[in-house]
């Protein structure tokens, strides 16, 4: 749900031996049935492997910055599938987000043995312990032990659970002690009274409530009828069967046996059994666009294979014609590329086909759903971004589409000063004063207007509504698309989808960014880190947006629930964290600086204020040292970064001089960060010294020399991140900069990554072949992290972080469980950034039409 930190760095490869590789072709049902304990389970560098069967012993750790990422601890992956994560010990059955998790210490491999061991520890409980995991022939022997007692406080709590996709085993079964049950669609368990739990402070807060086991027993059997879900556990000590999706829609069923009281040493054992299927093979993927190619673009489908799979046939494409009929265009065998993650990857390379048409793709048995080759591809691409999603995003809007309210018009009663001193759950945080004339609590008006929700979640992230709106204007500026089928109304507070209102919708939205960034400056005199729900409560709300407060400022005066004179007792206004940060207030005036130059000649008064406040911010920042609050991913980007941009966006605003002086004075510390400064020190160019540009040409080399090593480092030729977050927006990213030194170095900077980065995000990449933008391409994300993911469902147009790369080297992306946030989730940012990229493809393909046909 929360924002999220985007580390990007080029993922070294790492070889999983050839029986590791995921499975997909599966060998003879018979054989399946009769696989699992017979195979051997063996120690491959630090963890575990058996024909189609890894288990992870704590290779991957927990988000510290989001608590329970559901990555880490004992994992299983089977058949091709993580089916299992989180096995440690818990202090709760189910297990919330922001639970209490156990912090590991340290992480011993004996590879001699097979054992891998690690030490953990809940430091505020004072209490330690150790799981060891061995492997015993076809199985997996898990042991909890304590070198001291259980805490007192711990007893009847802490237990050894292990968490199961519920998605894994829709429509399965189990067996519990030999007795039959099933695991529900939907949950349903039992429930009983209890304290309810507020995970963010530790205190009971009030009646809640429990599940209650759906089974008991010493021995399981998950899924006996499916061989690539089939996972056999028996224990020493009683085992329950938890459905946690009954406190929270993102749960998990969890298996869970208690830690006994009073007892040292191993305290309680599990024999895991996966089910290993000798000669099991992963079917190849074809990756590839699955929105297609432009004529003239170059055109690899990358295959990645099972490394036990040796066959190699022919790669096919094949012309589909209006009958229905598909004639072979081109056959021959792929080149091989080699080894990368978990896979081995073959390429084939069809760039001499140029006529337009539907294609489809053939490597053996598989086969790619049809897509296009034609000159206007990434012409309408970016529209349901620009149609769809943005619209839904819109804060302190009514949003209407036809017959569907998406949502009404939320959060009206924004906001409260948030309290001093105090660490929101969400890389908020308010430092020892409010910097503004507001107590805690009280409310601040004239916030609720403008934005965008940051992301699957319902906060209004100030870092990302600047970057969003600079993102428009580059594209605005640029391209100028016209296109209106969205009447947007801030008067009324009303959206209407698919209705024209005669207004370019892109300016529209560029407005309503701008709206929210000006009502910061009006309300409190400096941009403000963000304003997001107040508790855990709050934050996980799904549904109408609308719904998640009454819309009515708090009044204390008033009885909770009251309503008098538009006011309310109900304290369930957002919070505003309005820690001074100078990082802010400089990327805030870069955003308002690009706006007014956008807004010119469609809404004045709105293109004034907002360059009038951006120059009296940087005015003001340099009048005092630096406010360097800093926190989480919500107080700006470096500071130099932060105020080169500003200096940039006002000097294209204004054309003083002085902003391009404090341009050229900055320059020496961008050149050392380059790449994440590239787009705006392009931006430059054309409004500095000729000399500004020659300092910048070993910048742009040595850029170009580590884009043209991506083509070495994965068979992709972008960076592949391999942090806790996806990669689609690093990769969207490396994109734009391509383009933006294209344009200005040609000669240098060739335009191809362009089209590298967009064939990535539509497809090509690892793992899968699916679209990382909802609703475009022949498949497409339809189950993401957006604010309506509890109905397994999308929004259009938004783009998801796509292939997550679980250690050491396992590429997922579930389509068939929305609630993976750093695999699912929609952010408005990527948002903006697709219609950029989309738009420049396009440019560079008109271009060379125009070249091709002049």
């Amino acid at each position: 749900m929360p924002n999220r930190p985007i580390r990007i760095a080029v993922l070294s490869m790492i070889a999983m031996a050839a029986a590791t590789a995921l499975p997909a072709r599966s060998a003879p049902e018979s054989a399946a049935r009769q696989a699992g304990p017979s195979a051997g389970i063996r120690l491959t560098a630090d963890y575990y492997t058996a024909p189609a069967v890894n288990v992870l012993v704590f290779s991957n750790w927990y988000d510290g910055l989001f608590a329970d990422s559901k990555i880490s601890g004992i994992e299983i992956i089977e058949q091709g599938e993580r089916i299992a994560t989180n096995g440690d010990v818990r202090l709760s059955a189910t297990p919330g987000q922001w639970d209490a998790i156990g912090r590991l210490v340290d992480r011993r491999v004996d590879t001699a043995t097979g054992v891998i061991e690690a030490e953990l520890e809940y430091p505020d409980q004072h209490f330690r312990y150790v799981i060891r995991a061995e492997p015993r022939g076809g199985s997996i022997l898990l042991s909890v032990r304590l070198p001291e007692a259980l805490p007192a406080a711990l007893a009847g709590k802490a237990g050894f659970n292990l968490e199961f996709l519920p998605a894994a085993y829709f429509h399965k079964s189990y067996l519990a002690d030999g007795k039959a049950g099933g695991f529900p669609l939907y949950p349903a368990s039992a429930m009983e009274r209890t304290a309810k739990r507020n995970p963010a402070s530790g205190r009971s807060d009030g009646p809640g409530a429990e599940p209650l086991p759906m089974a008991t027993g010493s021995d399981f059997v998950l899924a006996p009828s499916d061989p690539a879900r089939r996972v056999h556990i028996r224990s020493d000590r009683p085992v329950m069967l938890y459905d946690g999706r009954n406190q929270a829609q993102n749960g998990w069923f969890v298996l869970r046996s208690l830690l006994p009281a009073g007892k040292t040493g191993t305290v309680l054992q599990w024999t895991v059994t996966p089910n290993s299927v000798p000669g099991w093979l992963r079917t190849p993927v074809i990756g590839h666009s699955q929105l297609g190619y432009t004529p003239s673009q170059t055109k690899v489908a990358t295959i990645e294979l099972d490394r036990g799979d040796t066959r190699r046939p022919e790669a096919r494409l094949l012309r589909v014609t209006a009958t229905g009929d598909e004639a072979p265009v081109r056959t021959a065998r792929p080149s091989d590329w080699g080894d990368y993650l978990r896979y081995h990857y073959l390429r084939f390379d069809f760039s001499d086909v140029r006529t337009p048409g539907l294609y489809v793709l053939e490597y053996g048995d598989s086969r790619t759903a049809p897509f296009r080759i034609a000159d206007d591809l990434y012409a309408d691409a970016w529209h349901p971004t620009l149609d769809i999603y943005f619209p839904v995003a819109m804060d302190h809007m009514f949003v209407n589409e036809a017959y569907r309210v998406w949502h009404g018009a939320a959060h009206m009663d924004d906001a409260r000063q948030a309290p001093v001193d105090h660490e929101h759950l969400d890389l908020y945080a308010q430092g020892p004063t409010t910097d503004t004339d507001f107590a805690p609590g009280e409310h601040i008006p004239g916030l609720n207007v403008g934005g965008w929700f940051d992301a699957g979640d319902f906060d209004i992230r100030t870092q990302t509504q600047y970057g969003v709106v600079r993102s428009m204007v580059r594209a605005w500026e640029r391209f100028a698309p016209k296109r209106d089928t969205t009447s947007v109304d801030e008067r009324t507070r009303r959206v209407e989808m698919h209705v024209p209102d005669g207004a370019p919708d892109l300016l529209q939205q560029i407005r309503h960014g701008t709206l929210q960034l000006v009502a910061q400056f009006d309300a409190v005199g400096h941009a403000i880190n963000g304003i997001v729900a107040p508790d855990v409560g709050q934050y996980t709300h799904l549904g109408d947006a609308a719904s998640k407060t009454d819309g009515y400022s708090y009044d204390p005066s008033l009885e909770p629930y009251d309503v008098k004179d538009g006011r309310s007792g109900t304290p369930d206004d957002r919070w505003a964290f309005t820690s001074k940060a100078s990082a802010l207030d400089y990327g805030s005036a870069a955003g308002l600086a690009a706006a007014s130059r956008a807004l010119k000649g469609f809404d004045d008064a709105l293109a004034g204020k907002a360059l009038t406040i951006a120059e009296r911010v940087w005015r003001d920042e340099h009048s005092h040292a630096p406010d360097e609050f800093r926190h989480g991913n919500t107080t700006g980007g470096p500071l130099n970064a932060e105020e080169f941009a500003a200096a940039v966006e006002l000097l294209k605003a204004t054309r003083k001089s002085e902003y391009a002086e404090r341009i050229q004075a900055l320059w020496p510390t961008i050149a050392d960060s380059f790449t994440a400064s590239a787009v705006t020190a392009a931006e430059a160019i054309p409004y500095m010294p000729a000399t500004y540009r020659e300092a910048m040409i070993p910048a742009v080399q040595a850029w170009q020399e580590q884009s043209a090593a991506l083509q070495k480092d994965n068979p992709y030729g972008v960076p592949v991140t391999t942090g806790g977050w996806a990669g689609s927006g690093a990769v969207q990213r490396y994109g734009l900069t391509a383009y933006a030194l294209h344009r200005a170095f040609p000669d240098i900077v060739p335009a191809d990554p362009v089209f590298r980065s967009l064939a990535f995000l539509l497809g090509n990449h690892p793992g899968s072949d699916i679209s990382f933008v909802s609703g475009v391409g022949s498949r497409s994300k339809e189950v993401a992290y957006g604010n309506n993911r509890a109905d397994f469902s999308f929004i259009a147009g938004g783009v998801v972080p796509g292939a997550l790369i679980i250690k050491p080297g396992f590429p997922e992306n579930h389509e068939d469980w929305p609630f993976f946030w750093g695999e699912n989730e929609y952010v408005t940012s990527e948002g903006a950034a697709f219609i950029e990229l989309t738009n420049a493809a396009a440019a560079i393909n008109d271009a060379r039409y125009d070249t091709r046909r002049d």
